[in-house]
Parts: C-alpha cells; sequence; structure tokens
C-alpha cells in the first residue's frame, strides 16, 4: 500500500484526504522555556487566556489541528514530571475544547498525561518518542491506550543524544548513523509495528522524520534533501521544521524570530517532498506558503482553487 492509497482520516468531524492538501498544525506551547520563544505558561489562568486568543488567531489563519504541550523538547531542556505536566495542558485542552471545534492534539508521550488530555478534549495522540521510553523500552501503555481510545498517533523518529548550546541555540553537535535515511526508516517502521501490534488502526498512524530530535544540523539537511524516501513506509507524514536550529545556521547564526522566511523555504520543499501537514509557530504566513506549494505540486489543486484550467 502507498502513501496516496491510504484512506481519509477523520476527526471530530474533519476529513483529512491525504494528498489532496497540506493540512496545517499550530503549535501551543503551554511551557516557560520553548526555544522559540512562545511559551504561553506563566500561571495556569493566564495560559489558558492566551492560549485561547492564540488559537483564535491561528484557526482564523488556516490551522487544521491545535497542538498543545507542557514540556519543553528542545535539546538540552529539563524533564517535567507528570503532575505538572498534566497541570499545564488538561486546563487550556478542556478551554479550548470547550470554545472551538478544531482536532487538538497533545505533545506528550507520558501514557498518564495523555489519558488526562483525551479527557478533556484531545483527539490525537502526537509522540516525540515514537512509542519509546526513557530506559529504551517500548511504551507499551501509550500503545495500548491509543487503541482503547482509537485516537489516531503521531509517531515521531528520535535518538537520545548529548545536546550542545551556541549562537543558533540548543542542538545536537555528534550523532552518528551508518546510514542516516536507513536507519530512520527502520526505527519509524519498528514504532508502526509496535502500534499495530497493540490494536492501533493502520490509517489511524502518522510518522514524523523528528527534524531537529536526536540528529546534527547537517544530518537535519540531508533527511529534508531525501524526504521522499519516507514515502515508502506508506504513511501519512508530518514535518516539524518551524524556527529550528539548523535554519538559523544556515542564516548566519539567526535567533528563532528571524526564522520565518528559512522555515517556509523548508515547509515549500517539505510539501514537495510529500509531507502532508506542517506543524509551525507562524500559522498565517505558513499557511499562505502551503497554498502556493500545494498549487504547483498536487494535481488538481491549481485548478480547484482558482477555477482555471
Amino acid at each position: 500500500m502507498t502513501q496516496r492509497e491510504m484512506p481519509a482520516l477523520v476527526v471530530r468531524g474533519r476529513t483529512f484526504a491525504w494528498g489532496a492538501r497540506t493540512y496545517i498544525m499550530g503549535i501551543l506551547n503551554i511551557t516557560p522555556d520553548s526555544f522559540s520563544g512562545d511559551g504561553l505558561w506563566r500561571d495556569g489562568e493566564t495560559a489558558v487566556a492566551q492560549a485561547l486568543q492564540q488559537a483564535q488567531t491561528f484557526l482564523q489563519s488556516g490551522a487544521d489541528i491545535l497542538d498543545v504541550g507542557g514540556e519543553s523538547t528542545r535539546p538540552g531542556a529539563q524533564p517535567v514530571d507528570a503532575v505538572t505536566e498534566r497541570e499545564r495542558v488538561v486546563p487550556v485542552i478542556a478551554a479550548l475544547r470547550a470554545r472551538y471545534d478544531a482536532p487538538i492534539s497533545i505533545d506528550s508521550w507520558k501514557a498518564e498525561v495523555v489519558a488526562a488530555a483525551l479527557d478533556a478534549g484531545a483527539d490525537i495522540i502526537n509522540d516525540v518518542w515514537g512509542l519509546r521510553l526513557p530506559d529504551g523500552g517500548w511504551n507499551t501503555a501509550l500503545a495500548r491506550l491509543a487503541a482503547e481510545r482509537g485516537a489516531p498517533m503521531i509517531l515521531m523518529h528520535n535518538r537520545r543524544a548529548r545536546a550542545g548550546s551556541g549562537a543558533i541555540g540548543g542542538h545536537y553537535p555528534a550523532v552518528h548513523y551508518d546510514d542516516l535515511l536507513g536507519e530512520i526508516i527502520a526505527d519509524l517502521r519498528a514504532s508502526v509495528q509496535v502500534a499495530l501490534d497493540h490494536g492501533v488502526s493502520a490509517e489511524r498512524i502518522i510518522i514524523d522524520p523528528g527534524i531537529g530530535f536526536g540528529k546534527t544540523p547537517a544530518q537535519n539537511v540531508e533527511l529534508l534533501r531525501r524526504l521522499s524516501e519516507l514515502r515508502a513506509l506508506g504513511y501519512p507524514i508530518l514535518l516539524g521544521t518551524s524556527r529550528k536550529s539548523f535554519i538559523g545556521l544556515a542564516l548566519g547564526g539567526a535567533p528563532p524570530h528571524e526564522r520565518v522566511e528559512g522555515t517556509a523555504a523548508t515547509v515549500a520543499l517539505g510539501i514537495a517532498a510529500g509531507a502532508d501537514i506542517v506543524r509551525v509557530h507562524d500559522v498565517a504566513v505558513m499557511a499562505r506558503v502551503a497554498r502556493v506549494a500545494d498549487a504547483i505540486v498536487r494535481p488538481g489543486a491549481w485548478e480547484q482553487m482558482t477555477g482555471q484550467g
């Protein structure tokens, strides 16, 4: 089965027809230490109010999914315990669900946090560890939870490595791969198999190559160059490049808030290579980038958008 033969995914009445267009995931960081400087956490009441306002802007600007996370995943970030993470995300998700009907994803690998988020109204599980645990074992509790709840899962490739810091912010300066794409594909295939073995339906699985996670800046660039190779796995692809450190490096050390144009380049090229969802901070800009990229690379998109042959 190829990626374009995958059936559409329906989430909260919204149809994600893979290949028809690019879908936009807007990032809501309920953290005090986001690398991009957009963390909303100060206290619970403030975070809810700011998240509601940001979500409204995102949805008006073209977001299809709201992605809520309560633990920073930037290189070198300090881990957050499940209780703290739950206290950050659950009130925000409950407030978002009460006001908006858009699909919400919970960006967490902790089963207890995910369960509480789903109870509060989240729909999709965004697992940045691809069903792996800190000790290297498999996160069977999360796989079983996804199957029991019928929740779609985003399985991201990741690899533990020593984080470094510098002018471009946190990054991974030295990560060894004998075969970068071969190992990423093999690891993603293993993660998918664990999900399937625990009852997650194939049509509810999305893969993410993990740009910026357990990869050097040069490896991120190679992965983007060869992104189309992931289509062989036969699952929709989510791409998360927004404001990441390799873009800052390519721009001569630009800080996160000056990486919008660089992010736009990665989004357009990623769509051309087969990305189905892009996870971004700058929703309005990237939705427009995606629309034009779709018009160029997706069969029939130009005609549908413009009414011109």
